[in-house]
Order: C-alpha cells, then structure tokens, then sequence
C-alpha cells in the first residue's frame, strides 16, 4: 500500500506544481499586434486615402469653376465657351481628377457680353474610390462647385 500513497502523493505533487508554474505567452503579442493591425489600422488607413481622394476632387472642381468662369468673362463671344471649357480641363487634370468624367455648365445673369452681366460656371465630377475597380459604378462620389464672375461693366464685346 505504500506504492500506492507514492504514486498517489507524486500525482498530486505534479499537479501542485503545474498549478504553479507561470504560463509563457511566447508569440502571443506577435497575434495581437497583427489582429490590432488588420482590424484597426488598415480601414484607418484606407479612410484617410479616400478622404484625401475626395478633398483633392473637391480642391479640383473649385478651381476648375473658378477658372472657367475668369476665362468666359475675360475672352471675347466667339472663344468664350473654348476658352471656358479648356481652363476647366486643365484645373482639374492639375489635380488628377479625370476631366472626360466631369461636366462644365455656364449660365449667364443678364447679358454674357456686356456689361453688368454675371457668368456662373457649375464643375461637376464624379470621383472613384481608390481601389474600387473601374467596372463598378456604383461607388464613385460626385463633387461638385460653382464659381460667378462679373463681366466688365464699361467694355462691350461684339456680338449679338
């Protein structure tokens, strides 16, 4: 029977000693830093591409409207609308927003060519989010500016 107290007493004893023997986390930071990492810092990441996406479109189109309705007042009736629609395209490819994807709308208040007249330029443009494939149209998100300019109030343009 004292075989039996033996193996009965070492049984225990291993037990007592498992219970106090600290646990190694060896690797365990490893796993939590790459779950933090995946979960946390890759949408942060991707948030702050597509909003400086979208600020740059924002950016583009303001000075895209800007500038098209400086370039219609200063030019004369038989260039305005190229002139317009040229300054346009630049502004916006300056800020590498696609200018086959936007639209330039010019309204006048009054008279284009004369004086007293106001030339309003609405830009329009629709942004891709980055990484979104070209095929899928769903996510893009339109942006848009209007800029008015007076035209001069003592000049007269030819032109009906």
């Amino acid at each position: 029977m004292t075989t039996n107290r033996n193996v009965a007493s070492r049984s225990s004893a291993a037990v007592a000693v498992a219970q106090e023997a600290p646990r190694t986390d060896d690797g365990s930071a490893i796993v939590e830093f790459l779950g933090v990492t995946l979960v946390l810092l890759v949408p942060v990441v991707y948030l702050v591409l597509v909003l400086a996406q979208l600020q740059g479109a924002a950016f583009a189109v303001d000075g895209a409207a800007r500038e098209a309705a400086r370039a219609y007042v200063t030019s004369s009736t038989d260039e305005a609308e190229g002139r317009a629609l040229a300054a346009a395209g630049l502004a916006l490819q300056d800020q590498g927003v696609d200018a086959d994807e936007s639209s330039l709308t010019l309204t006048c208040d009054g008279r284009c060519d004369g004086p007293d007249g106001v030339v309003t330029a609405h830009v329009e443009a629709d942004v891709r989010l980055v990484g979104v494939p070209a095929f899928v149209d769903a996510l893009t998100v339109p942006v848009s500016a209007s800029a008015s300019m007076p035209t001069e109030r003592f000049v007269v343009r030819d032109g009906p």
